[in-house]
């Protein structure tokens, strides 16, 4: 489908110097672009939006490999990258929200680089499958001739329509100067560019071949000036100008070299017509110009006054700041407010205190005796693209009286004559030229039946004018006549009437809107009778007209003649000129409401052809920008009109106009490119540079609108910094606006209006943990509030200074504020701020403890926020939760889950992501840790990870899918091991997207654990693998140390494979803690290891690593890990048959013993490590005498203990050493009495006190290898 793949490679820069940005933001190209070749919806959409078709992404290499179907796809593409929308559009894509806010000063950039080598043969080859093609030819060469017997010669540089071989046959040529034909083997020729290539594909046969090859003999190729006659030449036409050598021809607009005329004007008569290019030379003060526009305005005009007014109503509307009007419920009342951390970011508030106080007296001054400015949105976006030129009159109505053949009346025509005479254009005629024939038969002339009757009296009328001399009126009134018979299909008379009214005239041609309607209609016609020499020989004059009095573009019929112009433009290289054609096609389609998508390839090439031009022109390119946002937006490219705003605004150029149009058009587009479809559009982080870069220009104005504007864009910029946790930015923001107010008594925003701005930036300094400011601020707002009645806004006021009050410690006087608010809101029957008063105050008696006032003011809250409609569900979704939270610290688990599920209920009723998330992980937590329940807390573990893939946070849905594989692996069945090893896979291919490394190191060993648990032992060692090698790639040894002893856990805490354990932990985590000098981590791994090798048996081995552990936990000093390293060196000695050692250091242990001994614990201790002894020395060391002292100290803490059992066994073996051993019958007997009667308690019926029934004290560890450990 693609003939090649071409590299979009994506670099991030920064500043002006372009210079290539730090790792972290590279790290995040290559982040999002890794999520991309995952799910590739939103890259793919972008690059079809511009032309072009996604194959592959490298986000190591931050590539895009893209690839067309198309030579106009090709066409777009390049266009897009050569205007720079490319970059714009990738950074849209790829850059994160926050990331527009965070870097408004810093001018980062994503710059797109093509390699235009192989996007050319790409072209090239595209051009080859579709069989026909335009090219320059690249040498001088002669063709075989298909039409006569002379060959076909075209030079270097002529532009000429070839076909590719087919079946055998050479290449064909088609001539577009005289549309002769040829063939050749293999011609030298470079195809022409994509633009070319579309413009003379979609031009008309009839225009793009014939004319003759173009002449150049002018030596200037795009003049402005004036020139000298080189012969003498007599005027053959009204329209053109008699000339003599020497006379000074002042150049009227533009004299392009390429096109046989041009508008001039004779320096010494001041007429002005048409001049012959051959016949004249440059003058000493011409100048060649490279400049397609002097002192002339882009195709519309911006009205600042009313861009700004309607600026200023769309912010109002898109950021309703509620603040003043709303009350504020206290989130952090439950929280430590000395822990509250700030969520400030980097931006330093450098305003002091007393400065701040005295700024915003002077704010609130500002607004005592003014009135609100009252701005509503008139119109529409597209009523801000005014037209240039003012609304046309409409020309007078006429009467058609019956004629009767050889009487003519000439009272009749006097007002017509009156109207139509005069040489020069009046407005009104501009309008009759233009009216269609209907519109002529049906609003311009009345009381005639038909158009025969018309055509009959206008006739007359001609006559008339003739008979009387009147010049103009008979050449106006033969256009009229020419104009109906054409719509009647009658073109020979049609012509005949054209051809009459070229020459009525004795005297110049002075009305060239005429003259052009003229020669547009002619046109027409000589098309259609296929008079071609006629066609172009007009079609040159026409063009002449039109590059010198750019209004004659109104007289124009159709755009054959700019397709002309254009195309003379294209075969003649001639760059200025292709320019100017662009412009005056963008403006005949601009001006008809229908076609104005037409306009956009001719506005896109001029801007290419101006970022080419050498000099700058004299044209705002940020208007030709705004008008390809607005006709992007118009044609649903939303990404390229966002682009195409931004542009617009980084112009040198640009004004504040400008820049709020851009605003404009990206607070409209951008919300779309979010998926933003609510009613009430929140503004796109996108739209930070625009409020930004138009809040700096705005300083400039000294306006009152300019005052206001700037208002609505700093709490624009302040909702969006606090909106993305960028609270110091908003503060800053504020501090501007305060600091900054122009020294004005009156300023168009009224009191309550700047009051609520002070309210916004109490709460933003609260949530920076600065209440002290925060109080100063409430209290300045309120020492402005009536004294003698209250106002809902004192309310919200006195409802904040609470929250400040609160966070400050003083809880009485929070209290006060918070009643205070309760009875100004039951004064105005205010339920939503009523409830969330009530709110307030039971979190307030919440935090200190009095619980029955909290859970009293909660539930009246939850009854207020139940009575109310939709929009409240916020605050209701908090309070409940907090309330549930509340029931389950008194035990009332039933309540609490309630609250928690209305949360939940009211949450998804009301759309409200983040709260379902809030609601759901609690419901998580109750069943997990309150009143656990395996099966919901699974099923609400599965709706937090929907929720969270909603949301589009993918990292945190990875790990919520990990926490459901570790709920599935504790219900131990296979059918959950498999489950759990689902969510494991998709939580390792999100932290495979998202770059996390270490959670994918992770992720594998999970899935390799789950195999393990599953039996499955030969994916076990691959996933394990894997987990290894993308641990080694963090390069962070620290973590690869806990992964490799985790990779060992699987082994160590399971029955099968346990010496895999020792590879993981002996050859692979050990070396890496001792060069990390991990001391606690090599503890533990001492420690395991020599649990594992005493497990397997090998006791010799284990020894290296408990004196090891031993050495570390001596070091440490703790006495807990020394005794249970000298335990573990014991019972490894016992084993390997080493029993002064065993001894030594089970006495070792018992030395590392609290005295006296505080739990039942440690008494047991003490009796197994005796009896152990106890045995060393009676079996192993035959030492009965030493053996019976170890086992009356073991009976002694058994009998302390209360243990019954071990006093049997102890009594037992002392009645054996005295009876066999000691000789002491008095003893023996004792023992063997004492044992009787345990065992009679215990019911154990027999007691054997023969010498040989216990033959080794290791035969302990024959059963078990664990009784050696500590627990």
């Amino acid at each position: 489908m693609y003939a090649n793949a071409l590299p979009v490679v994506l670099e991030v820069i920064k500043g002006p110097q372009r210079l290539p940005a730090d790792v972290k933001l590279k790290e995040m190209l290559q982040g999002k672009l890794r999520m991309m070749q995952v799910d590739g919806t939103k890259v793919n959409a972008l690059f079809m939006e511009m032309s072009a078709h996604v194959i592959s992404i490298d986000s190591d290499e931050n590539i895009i490999f893209v690839g067309f179907k198309t030579f106009e796809e090709i066409w777009k593409f390049s266009t897009y990258w050569a205007t720079g929308f490319l970059g714009h559009c990738m950074e849209n894509l790829l850059f994160d929200e926050k990331f527009w806010l965070s870097s408004l000063e810093e001018n980062f950039a994503i710059e797109v680089s093509i390699q235009e080598e192989t996007l050319n043969l790409i072209y090239k080859g595209i051009l080859m499958q579709e069989g026909s093609l335009f090219a320059s030819c690249s040498a001088d060469q002669i063709f075989d001739s298909c039409t006569s017997g002379r060959d076909l010669y075209l030079e270097q540089g002529d532009i000429a329509h070839f076909e590719p071989p087919f079946l055998g046959s050479g290449w064909t040529v088609l001539s577009l100067s005289d549309g002769a034909r040829g063939t050749a083997p293999t011609p030298a020729l470079e195809p022409v560019i994509p633009f070319h290539q579309w413009v003379l594909k979609s031009c008309a046969e009839s225009i793009l071949v014939g004319g003759g090859k173009p002449t150049c003999d002018f030596p200037l190729q795009f003049a402005r000036g004036s020139c000298l006659a080189t012969v003498e030449y007599d005027a053959e036409s009204p329209e053109e100008l008699s000339i003599a050598p020497g006379d000074r021809i002042i150049i009227v607009g533009l004299l392009v070299s390429c096109f046989d005329w041009f508008t001039g004007r004779k320096e010494v008569t001041g007429e002005v017509g048409l001049v012959k290019t051959s016949l004249v030379k440059p003058s000493t003060d011409i100048h060649d110009q490279a400049n397609v526009f002097e002192e002339e305005e882009w195709i519309f005009s911006l009205q600042e006054d009313k861009v700004i007014e309607e600026a200023i109503a769309l912010l109002k509307k898109k950021s309703q700041n509620d603040a003043g009007h709303n009350y504020i419920l206290d989130i952090y009342s439950s929280q430590d407010s000395e822990k509250k951390p700030s969520l400030s970011s980097s931006c330093k508030i450098d305003t002091p205190q007393t400065d701040l106080k005295k700024n915003m007296q002077g704010f609130l001054d500002q607004g005592k005796d003014s009135s609100d400015l009252i701005v509503t949105m008139k119109g529409t976006l597209e009523d801000l693209f005014m037209p240039t030129e003012a609304k046309d009159p409409s020309p007078p109505c006429f009467t058609v009286y019956p004629t009767v053949e050889g009487n003519i009346n000439n009272e009749n025509f006097v007002p017509l004559f009156s109207f139509l005479d005069g040489q020069e254009c009046k407005a009104e005629f501009g309008v009759l030229y233009g009216l269609s024939s209907e519109l002529l038969t049906s609003t311009t002339f009345s009381g005639h039946s038909d158009e025969e009757e018309l055509i009959a009296f206008l006739g007359l009328a001609r006559e008339a004018a003739m008979k009387k001399q009147l010049v103009w009126p008979q050449t106006r009134l033969c256009f009229l006549l020419g104009k109906l018979c054409a719509a009647k299909s009658n073109f020979i008379q049609a012509r005949i009437y054209f051809e009459k009214a070229l020459s009525v005239l004795q005297e110049s041609f002075s009305d060239f809107k005429l003259l052009a309607s003229i020669y547009s209609n002619l046109a027409a016609i000589y098309l259609l009778e296929k008079n071609t020499e006629s066609f172009f020989a007009v079609m040159e004059r026409l063009a002449a007209l039109l590059l010198g009095i750019p209004d004659c573009l109104e007289s124009l019929e159709d755009n054959s003649v700019l397709k002309y112009i254009l195309k003379k433009a294209v075969l003649s290289r001639n760059k200025t000129a292709e320019a100017r054609a662009c412009y005056l096609l963008a403006k005949h389609y601009w001006t008809d409401r229908a076609e104005r998508a037409q306009a956009v390839p001719y506005i896109e090439r001029l801007l290419v052809l101006s970022a080419e031009a050498q000099r700058p022109w004299k044209i705002s390119l940020s208007h030709g920008y705004l008008t390809l946002a607005w006709l992007y937006s118009e044609l649903c490219l939303y990404h390229l009109s966002v682009s195409s705003a931004r542009r617009a605004s980084l112009q040198p150029c640009a004004r504040l106009s400008n820049c709020l149009i851009s605003m404009v058009l990206v607070l409209d587009n951008g919300n779309k490119l979010c998926g933003i479809t609510e009613q009430k559009a929140s503004i796109a982080p996108q739209v930070a540079p625009f409020l930004h870069l138009s809040f700096t220009k705005v300083q400039e104005g000294g306006r009152t609108q300019c005052h206001v504007l700037r208002h609505q864009l700093a709490l624009c910029l302040c909702q969006l910094f606090y909106k993305h946790k960028m609270v110091e930015h908003a503060i800053h923001q504020m501090h501007m606006l305060i600091n900054n107010s122009p020294p004005l008594k009156e300023v168009p925003i009224y009191l309550p209006e700047r009051n609520s701005a002070l309210i916004w930036l109490a709460w933003l300094h609260i949530e920076n943990n600065q209440p002290d400011v925060a109080l100063d601020i409430l209290d300045s707002v309120l020492s402005t509030m009536p004294e003698h009645c209250t106002t809902p806004q004192e309310g919200v006021v006195l409802n904040m200074r609470g929250v400040v009050l609160r966070y400050m410690g003083d809880l009485q006087r929070a209290a006060e504020s918070y009643q205070a608010a309760v009875d100004i809101c039951e004064e105005y029957e205010d339920l939503s701020n009523w409830a969330v008063a009530q709110a307030n105050l039971g979190l307030l008696w919440l935090n200190v403890g009095a619980k029955g006032l909290a859970q009293r003011h909660l539930t009246e809250a939850v009854q207020l926020f139940s009575e109310l409609d939709k929009g409240h569900e916020a605050n209701f979704i908090i309070v409940l939760l907090e309330l549930g939270q509340h029931y389950l610290k008194q035990q009332q688990i039933y309540y609490g889950k309630g609250c928690y599920e209305w949360a939940l209920l009211l949450a998804i009723n009301a759309n409200l992501l983040d709260c379902q998330l809030t609601a759901t992980r609690n419901l998580c937590n109750l069943y997990r840790f309150e009143t656990p329940h395996q099966a919901q807390c699974i099923i609400y573990s599965e709706h937090q990870v929907q929720l969270l893939r909603r949301k589009g946070d993918r990292e945190q849905e990875g790990d919520a899918l990990e926490a459901i594989n570790h709920l599935y692996i504790i219900l131990g069945t296979d059918r959950a091991y498999r489950a759990a090893l689902d969510y494991t896979k998709s939580s390792l291919g999100i932290f495979i997207d998202l770059g996390c490394r270490e959670k994918e190191a992770f992720a594998w060993l999970q899935a390799g654990k789950i195999y393990h648990l599953l039996g499955q032992t030969e994916l076990v060692d691959l996933y394990v693998e894997v987990a290894q090698g993308v641990a080694m790639k963090t390069g962070n040894n620290i973590f690869i140390l806990k992964l490799l002893e985790a990779a060992g856990d699987i082994f160590f805490n399971s029955c099968q494979d346990r010496d895999k354990a020792i590879t993981f932990y002996k050859d692979r985590a050990l070396p890496i803690a001792v060069t990390c000098n991990s001391i606690h981590t090599r503890l533990r791994l001492c420690n395991k290891l020599t649990e594992v090798m005493f497990s397997l048996k090998l006791y010799g081995a284990a020894v290296e690593f408990a004196q090891t552990a031993l050495d570390i936990s001596i070091s440490q000093g703790v006495h807990l890990n020394e005794r249970v390293a000298y335990h573990r060196l014991a019972s490894l000695y016992h084993c390997l048959k080493q029993y002064e050692l065993a001894e030594h250091y089970y006495l070792k242990t018992l030395t590392q013993c609290p005295t006296p001994l505080q739990f039942d614990e440690e008494t047991l201790y003490y009796v197994k490590v005796y009896r152990a002894l106890g045995d060393i020395l009676f079996y192993d060391l035959k030492d009965p005498f030493d053996a019976a002292g170890y086992y009356h100290l073991a009976l002694a803490a058994a009998m302390d203990l209360g243990n019954k059992r071990s006093q049997l066994e102890l009594c037992t073996r002392l009645a054996t050493i005295y009876h066999n051993f000691l000789i002491d019958r008095e003893l023996s007997l004792f023992f063997y009495q004492t044992a009787r009667g345990l065992a009679a308690e215990l019911n154990v019926r027999r007691i054997d006190i023969s010498p040989d029934k216990h033959y080794s004290s290791i035969s302990q560890y024959k059963t078990t290898g664990k009784d050696h450990k500590i627990n």
